[in-house]
């Protein structure tokens, strides 16, 4: 029913013609996992401000965040949300480089007592605008960091997710 309220919210916002500045991802733990937090989205002039705070992952780790196709989260392995967000059909890559999946946001790095702050802006997606819109589909917390490489990274199990839905004003 939460996937219901999101789809319809998400239907009746677009449908308005109101544009949404600010969006939000309540990441939470696959199964058997513990990592969970929230993932601010602010639409800018330039792109999308991401700014992601996570707790429950392995102390001093490196793990991948990405923006998957999907907000489906009915699988308790996170594998509903699909693929990685990839509308321009390009390779995988990292952050640095030009042409790669829309959804490639590099990776979070845990501290010792296993929490993740990341502030990164990205030019390749909108929140619900003409470029890459990224409003109900779903951010995931990989196992494992992404090393670039096709076609996914070698990121390893989906440890946490969340739906990206209108934030609350």
């Amino acid at each position: 029913s939460t996937l219901f309220v999101l789809c319809a919210l998400i239907f009746t916002g677009c449908q308005s013609g109101q544009r949404i500045d600010e969006a939000i991802a309540v990441v939470n733990p696959t199964q058997g996992n513990r990592v969970h937090g929230i993932v601010h989205f602010t639409q800018t002039s330039d792109g999308v401000l991401i700014e992601a705070h996570l707790s429950g992952l392995n102390p001093n780790s490196t793990h991948a965040f990405h923006i998957h196709e999907f907000g489906d989260a009915s699988a308790l392995d996170g594998k509903s949300a699909g693929g990685h967000y990839n509308p321009a059909g390009h390779d995988h890559s990292l952050p640095d480089t030009e042409k790669r999946h829309a959804g490639d946001l590099g990776n979070l790095k845990a501290d010792a007592n296993g929490k993740a702050n990341l502030e990164m802006k990205n030019g390749m997606i909108s929140i619900s605008g003409p470029v890459n819109p990224v409003l109900g589909r779903s951010v995931i917390i990989h196992a494992k960091a992404d090393d670039g490489g096709q076609p996914t990274g070698n990121a390893g199990a989906r440890v946490g997710m969340g739906v990206i839905g209108i934030a609350n004003p």
